[in-house]
């Protein structure tokens, strides 16, 4: 008799089961939003920014007093301007309005911004009454000083001593002063914000590093810090820039393009052809030329300075 012994299988334990990570969904996944997000204001900018530009670039053709229908006229508009003393002279005054207010503002925003950076005493007190003048408009700040430079009534009444017979707005060389000067107050305290911001982002460790060293402020602030806001520098002079092609409510208010055409700038000259002298085709051309002529310079710095090859460190990081 023999007996069969039958061993059980041993038991199996249940594997388990490796748990897969859910996929991202791509609201989590890093990276570039899609085109979407950016339609609105693609849409917003088509319809108030190109439209616009392109009815001026078919204005520029046209010849039009407001009245009836456009008619076409070729090159007439541009070649009548390539012949006009006062567009000439108009665009070598915009030229050094704007180089004025680059050379002004660029070195005292640096400064303030790199100051206002810090944390010195009474600083939020003081940086907040200097950026008043950034809260006011264009118009607001040509009235303000307007009334307070008026030869009869203002400041340069009481003061003959300083101002000589008061009328600052008399000659040339020193209505020029008072539109750089206006231009610098109002808007250095912007430029100034953009220096502030970029200052805070220098890495503690480059002045802790340079104070082991033995630098002192002046070597830290050309070595380091300096060289930091390059890329800020030329975004402050790209606005400088663009905004000095486009200054016209300044000239408007204060001196009206005197004395004469001593300060007529091309946005000016563009306002009295328009809507002075209806000449509609005309100042659309000299709208067409500064739209053209800032972009251009633009071009130029972004190029020269080499800001477009700039990439940020941070980009895609959650």
């Amino acid at each position: 008799m023999t007996t069969q012994i039958t061993s059980a299988p041993p038991a199996v334990e249940p594997r388990k089961r490796a748990r897969r990570r859910p996929e991202a969904s791509s609201a989590s996944r890093v990276g570039r939003p899609g085109f979407l997000w950016a339609l609105p204001a693609t849409v917003f900018f088509a319809l108030f920014a190109i439209a616009p530009l392109i009815m001026v670039a078919v204005l520029s053709f046209m010849t039009w007093n407001g009245l009836g229908s456009p008619e076409f006229a070729g090159l007439d508009n541009w070649s009548r301007l390539a012949d006009d003393p006062v567009m000439l002279k108009s665009i070598w005054l915009t030229l050094l309005l704007t180089a004025l207010g680059v050379v002004l503002q660029t070195p005292l925003s640096i400064v303030l911004g790199v100051w206002a950076a810090g944390h010195q005493r009474n600083r939020a007190v003081l940086s907040t009454v200097y950026f008043i003048p950034l809260l006011l408009s264009a118009t607001a700040v040509s009235v303000l000083w307007r009334a307070l430079l008026d030869p009869n009534f203002g400041v340069p009444s009481r003061a003959t001593w300083l101002f000589g017979d008061g009328n600052l707005f008399g000659e040339q060389a020193t209505a020029i002063g008072v539109l750089a000067f206006v231009s610098t107050w109002q808007f250095t305290p912007f430029h100034t914000l953009i220096y502030q911001g970029a200052a805070r982002a220098i890495p503690q460790v480059l002045y802790q590093a340079a104070e082991i060293d033995g630098a002192g402020r002046y070597r830290q602030f050309f070595h380091i810090t300096l060289p930091q806001l390059r890329n800020s520098v030329v975004t402050s002079m790209i606005l400088m820039i663009v905004g000095g092609l486009t200054t016209f409510e300044t000239v408007l208010i204060l001196t009206q393009g005197g004395p004469g055409t001593d300060t007529t700038i091309s946005a000016y000259y563009m306002y009295e052809k328009a809507f002075k002298g209806f000449d509609f085709g005309a100042g659309a051309a000299i709208a067409l030329a500064l739209v053209i002529a800032a972009t251009i310079v633009s071009l130029i710095v972004v190029r020269v300075s080499g800001y477009d090859k700039m990439r940020s460190d941070m980009e895609g990081v959650s």
